[in-house]
């Protein structure tokens, strides 16, 4: 039985913008005024409709939720930074302009990799962390998610699907099933969709995650954050072998790998991904 909630619409909500460090970021908002707000940080290429509706409508169940674009990406202005520090800056001032001065932050994929810094940059703005279907700074073959992904991307335009058909999700016949729906979902939104990532800002976002995979290990066992972490067993993107190395590194972390799941397992199992994400942001 899914247990979905339709109290907040992500389908009409409205995009908004706020002013920090001399730009317009991009923001849209739901759920009431009242409970810890939750930011989320999306993935390479995303923009605010590439956020799951039915985890986004979860979440603000019963608190504010915040879905941010990066500088250069959908009505954002600016240039998409070439690096995750500076992706990391920018959120925080964004963050901070919003006026919100503790969150519970969760990140997927790209958005796990700014999540990260965060939580060293400015460990006082955020209270507990989701890290999704991302891995560590050095982590193995993040330097190689464009080599892997290309071909996949090529694979969708020749065979008229959408690359995360192939990307996120693994070639059963129950991760293809959840790809088709949650591409759905990511389309219940007709009206004042975000202005889609142009090709520069793509290839922008992927130098600075091919930078962040080369780059040293940072110290996550200094993180006191309480984190968790969640992912696929299938992960060829971000390989979930970064997932296991995150929980172990971080002191407490609690880690969830979804079964027979790709890069994209809180969308397959989205039900249980947001059930786990509200008992661990409820604590």
């Amino acid at each position: 039985m899914a247990t979905h909630f339709r109290s907040a619409d992500w389908k009409t909500v409205p995009t908004r913008h706020v002013e920090a460090t001399g730009t317009r970021f991009a923001y849209r908002r739901i759920g009431p005024d009242t409970g810890v707000p939750v930011v989320l940080l999306n993935h390479w290429g995303a923009n605010l409709d590439n956020f799951d509706p039915w985890i986004v409508e979860g979440l603000a169940a019963d608190r504010p939720v915040y879905a941010l674009d990066y500088r250069g990406i959908g009505t954002s202005g600016g240039i998409a930074p070439l690096s995750i520090a500076e992706m990391a800056d920018d959120m925080i001032a964004a963050i901070r302009a919003l006026g919100l001065t503790s969150i519970d932050l969760i990140g997927f994929s790209l958005g796990g990799f700014v999540a990260q810094q965060i939580l060293f940059d400015a460990p006082d703005l955020v209270r507990r962390a989701i890290l999704a279907g991302t891995g560590p700074a050095g982590g193995i073959g993040i330097d190689r998610v464009g080599a892997v992904s290309w071909p996949l991307i090529v694979k969708g335009l020749l065979t008229f699907r959408d690359p995360k058909t192939y990307l996120f999700f693994t070639s059963s016949a129950s991760s293809r099933r959840a790809a088709r729906a949650f591409l759905v979902r990511l389309k219940e939104r007709t009206r004042d969709r975000d202005k889609a990532v142009s090709p520069g800002a793509f290839l922008r976002q992927l130098k600075a995650i091919k930078a962040w995979g080369q780059q040293a290990q940072q110290p996550l066992d200094t993180i006191r954050t309480p984190v968790l972490v969640a992912n696929g067993d299938h992960d060829i993107m971000v390989p979930s072998d970064n997932s296991t190395d995150m929980a172990h590194r971080i002191p407490g972390a609690e880690l969830v790998l979804y079964p027979d799941a790709g890069h994209g397992g809180i969308f397959q199992y989205h039900d249980a991904f947001l059930t786990k994400a509200k008992a661990f942001l409820a604590a």
